[in-house]
């Protein structure tokens, strides 16, 4: 479960960390302009919560309930997944469970409240009066009709008493009124069952299907085989596949078809898989599918393993509001993080269990070796770049590593390259548009290329009056570089060329000088320095503060021919 700890203010951060002991993967959202040293910033709270509650997202707003209930009334209405929400006060004094009776959120009431040392108000009548809520089994079981579910706990209010057939644990310790010869039943079965009034029908995941993806229509075929078996759809608890198809498409997209998990084991056909994973027979074994029931509910995590992901990400020039939310939601998933030290502190922060594994940045192939391994071992992996990951970072160098390689598993990761905002483009905004036409992007570097390569691109690109962006324009290991650029440049542009320095943008202390070529010194830049080089027609003209702005115009001069 993966929570948003929604804030106001300072006040409530001290308890949204309490908070965060109990569900490490939450997310504390705050007010911008009022709290800091949180995960995510929303500027409007009614817009922030109401998109976290339609998006299905368990919401613990440390406010008052009536503040909840007011921003979310306009969504209540609305068809969809109605997540757990709640109101806990600041000072970590009460938790109010407000919705989400059916999602747990009376679970999740009790639970905090005891991390808390508190008392949840709770005031569903089926819970108080019974100790448990029928309608809300734990993880491992579900409810087969929601509404004959209503009308079964509403006959038990009543009056009537109740018999349970099947195994239902969690019921030892509910002040259920039992009676053998009771008309009500709770059936806890995985067998198809046609529904009778006075049942309410619970259905354990104990099923597993394995599958071959060489079948012609995965989700038709595990369907059939159900059916054939004579077992609940419900009652299904995950897909299992061979290692050497964990790549495949098809086997993915049936299991987001049939809203199941999917998992991996040592190759076989599906009846082997089955054993292993269960260690029973099959329960009905087909070409390419078979089925096993486990006498209590699966647990997930000891089936197999998950296919391994690896994402390469770009953090953006360094301001968290820069960075695209997509990273922000993968750096919230990864077991393990990867990178040069600088850009990891840089993504951060992140929970206990996240693994940091920081690197020296002149190792960006070890560094790309030990993200696959670690991936192919069903880790969820990120490897940091800040920017994109794309320019002069780390994606070129996860695929050179995955090319390189003889290792299979490597190749049957989940391997996504998810983009940032370059430096060159951060600083090109903050400027206004220096590359508004056609620009050429050049490292100046020449620890992985020869300078005469540098120097042979940056006069052809000078040659087609290019706009220039320089990334690694000057070191103290390579001081004379930038120098030797320069001299080149100015054989093909005016003095007047306007150049656009930036330096540390996007993060503290960041500095703008717009200049001219023919007034650019070397000693104007470091190795934290982007040069932006303007081309024929880039101009400037005076900002209202003072300042400058420079653009590259979208059109260009025509030349009679």
């Amino acid at each position: 479960m993966r929570p948003a700890i929604i804030i106001l203010g300072n006040g409530a951060l001290a308890t949204a960390q309490r908070l965060k002991g109990l569900y490490p993967q939450a997310q504390i959202h705050g007010l911008a302009g009022r709290v800091e040293a949180v995960d995510v910033l929303y500027s409007d709270f009614g817009a922030a919560l109401r998109a976290l509650y339609q998006s299905a997202t368990p919401i613990i707003a440390l406010c008052a309930a009536g503040i909840v209930i007011r921003s979310l009334a306009s969504v209540l209405l609305e068809k969809g997944a109605e997540p757990p929400v709640l109101a806990v006060a600041e000072d970590a004094s009460a938790v109010v469970p407000l919705l989400g009776g059916l999602a747990g959120v009376n679970v999740m009431a009790r639970a905090i409240a005891e991390h808390l040392q508190v008392d949840a108000a709770i005031t569903t009548s089926g819970e108080l009066r019974f100790g448990t809520c029928l309608l809300n089994p734990p993880e491992g079981y579900v409810l087969g009709d929601l509404g004959q579910g209503k009308r079964f706990v509403s006959d038990l209010l009543a009056g009537e008493s109740v018999r349970v057939e099947g195994q239902a644990p969690w019921l030892a310790d509910a002040r259920l009124p039992l009676d053998d010869q009771a008309r009500l039943t709770i059936r806890v079965a995985s067998q198809t069952h046609a529904p009778v009034a006075d049942e309410l029908l619970i259905y354990p995941r104990n099923v597993l299907v394995a599958v071959s993806a060489e079948a012609d229509d995965i989700v038709a075929t595990v369907i059939q085989a159900l059916q054939s078996a004579g077992l609940a759809m419900p009652a299904l608890a995950c897909l299992l596949a061979a290692d050497t198809q964990m790549a495949d498409e098809s086997l993915h997209a049936a299991a987001l078809a049939l809203d199941v998990p999917l998992r991996f084991t040592a190759a076989g056909h599906p009846g082997q898989l089955v054993e292993h994973a269960l260690g029973l027979t099959a329960l009905q074994v087909g070409a390419h599918c078979a089925v096993g029931v486990a006498a209590l509910p699966i647990e997930i995590a000891s089936v197999g393993r998950v296919r391994g992901r690896l994402a390469v990400i770009g953090l953006g020039p360094g301001a968290a509001e820069l960075m695209v939310p997509a990273v922000k939601a993968e750096l919230t998933r990864a077991d393990d993080v990867l990178g040069y030290e600088t850009y990891v502190r840089m993504a951060g922060p992140f929970r206990a269990d996240q693994v940091l594994h920081c690197t020296d940045n002149r190792e960006e192939m070890q560094r790309a070796r030990h993200a696959f391994e670690l991936a192919a071992q069903g880790r969820s992996v990120v490897v940091v770049s800040s920017g994109d990951p794309g320019v002069f970072a780390m994606a070129a160098a996860v695929l050179e590593a995955l090319h390189e390689a003889d290792r299979p598993e490597w190749h049957q990761v989940d391997l996504q390259m998810l983009p940032g905002v370059s430096a060159s483009l951060a600083t090109a905004a903050l400027a206004g548009a220096p590359l508004g036409h056609d620009f050429c992007v050049m490292s100046l570097s020449d620890n992985l290329k020869p300078w005469s390569i540098i120097e042979t691109r940056l006069e052809l690109a000078c040659q087609a009056d290019l706009a220039l962006a320089f990334y690694n324009p000057i070191s103290r290991a390579r001081p004379l570089q930038l120098g030797k650029a320069l001299e080149i440049v100015r054989r093909h542009r005016a003095p007047q060329t306007p150049v656009t320095l930036g330096r540390d943008v996007g993060r503290p202390g960041q500095r703008l000088i717009i200049t001219t070529l023919g007034e650019l010194t070397v000693d104007q830049v470091d190795s934290r320095t982007m040069v932006l080089v303007g081309s024929s027609t880039t101009c400037t003209f005076a900002k209202a503060d003072g300042g400058q702005w420079v653009y590259t115009p979208r059109w260009y001069p025509h030349k009679p021919g």
